[in-house]
């Protein structure tokens, strides 16, 4: 095992920071068809929601997504465990709770022992157990990057569905995780990130978004949607467009893991922040004298990142305090949405 590759020397990229470009998605999505020929479909791709939502009966809606990347770590279980928690997400950010789980597994077969292969599948299975779902089947393929994720099935009672387009005028947005996960992968693929960096980053992103579901039977919270990829400017503009609203972020709000602006200062970035500002910066209007490691820290891919929440004004110490109550003591109120042209503003 000891002349074994590193899981993330194997990979050109690592967890959600391998995602398309927005602007290459959109492109790729324009010419879809649209859900008005499936009244049943209640989320399509339209609003750039988190997961696919079919309705069954006038008491249950199910909801589909899949989600899969390289490894951002080294360790075989600790690369399963992110993968399978940051896939099992996207239904809690729609308001649901999984019930079942196929695994998706590509790897390098001639590079990596049969043991690293099966702690991977372990780790997958150990978040989805937390869960309480099985990992009822699945596919593999002999591929010459590692690849591992999960697609995974969930349900909600329909006025429990959280989609992006219900974000109201008004709302404060409070985001449950600490930024920073996409700089912390950086720090790692280059070998310069200690034991505890890592710890901290691995707690993070195999902390469950379970309280989405709890939340959704909120009236008070109108729309959730995950943090990953796309960074917390990326997907906060999803709510923006998909509810034709203004964001307006408060720089100085937003919660941080603990080493991420220092890294980021230092310089550990990944392509995928460069690539995410490029495709929707146009979007966006900074504060004057904002820093190029400061904008980093705005666009960084998270890998299972935290959930950004917009609900009524009112409510937002409450749903705060519910959300810290649930695991996630950085949860931090971090703007409010208003009406205006889609896009975002940070302060």
């Amino acid at each position: 095992m000891k002349d074994l590759p590193r899981l993330t020397s194997l990979a050109h990229g690592g967890g959600c920071g391998c995602k398309l470009a927005p602007s290459v998605l959109r492109e790729l999505l324009a010419n879809q068809p649209v859900a008005q020929a499936f009244p049943q479909l209640l989320v399509g791709t339209e609003t750039s929601d988190d997961a696919a939502v079919w309705q069954v009966d006038d008491n249950t809606c199910v909801i589909a997504t899949t989600d899969f990347f390289m490894p951002m770590v080294d360790d075989p279980r600790a690369f399963g465990r992110i993968a399978a928690t940051n896939a099992i997400s996207d239904i809690y950010a729609m308001g649901g709770r999984p019930i079942m789980a196929l695994a998706i597994l590509g790897m390098p077969i001639d590079k990596l022992a049969p043991a690293q292969i099966r702690d991977i599948l372990e780790g997958g299975r150990e978040i989805c157990l937390q869960a309480g779902i099985p990992v009822a089947g699945g596919h593999s393929i002999d591929s010459p990057e590692p690849i591992y994720g999960l697609a995974v099935i969930g349900i909600c009672h329909p006025s429990e569905l959280r989609r992006n387009a219900d974000a109201r005028a008004g709302d404060t947005l409070i985001l449950t995780k600490g930024l920073g996960v996409g700089i912390y992968s950086a720090a790692i693929k280059k070998g310069v990130l200690d034991a505890a960096g890592v710890a901290e980053m691995i707690a993070s992103a195999t902390t469950l978004n379970q309280v989405g579901a709890d939340l959704a039977k909120r009236e008070d919270v109108h729309a959730i949607t995950d943090v990953t990829g796309f960074g917390i400017l990326g997907h906060g503009l999803e709510i923006a467009r998909g509810a034709g609203l203004r964001l307006r972020l408060k720089l100085a709000e937003l919660p941080l893991l603990s080493r991420a602006a220092e890294l980021a200062e230092a310089g550990f970035v990944t392509g995928a922040s460069n690539r995410n500002w490029a495709a929707y910066g146009a979007e966006v209007t900074l504060p004057e004298g904002l820093t190029p490691w400061q904008q980093a820290l705005l666009t960084d891919p998270q890998t299972s990142g935290g959930l950004l929440v917009a609900c009524a004004p009112g409510s937002a110490d409450e749903v705060l305090a519910m959300v810290r109550t649930a695991g996630f003591p950085l949860a931090a109120i971090i703007g409010q949405t208003e009406e205006g042209p889609a896009g975002i503003v940070v302060e």
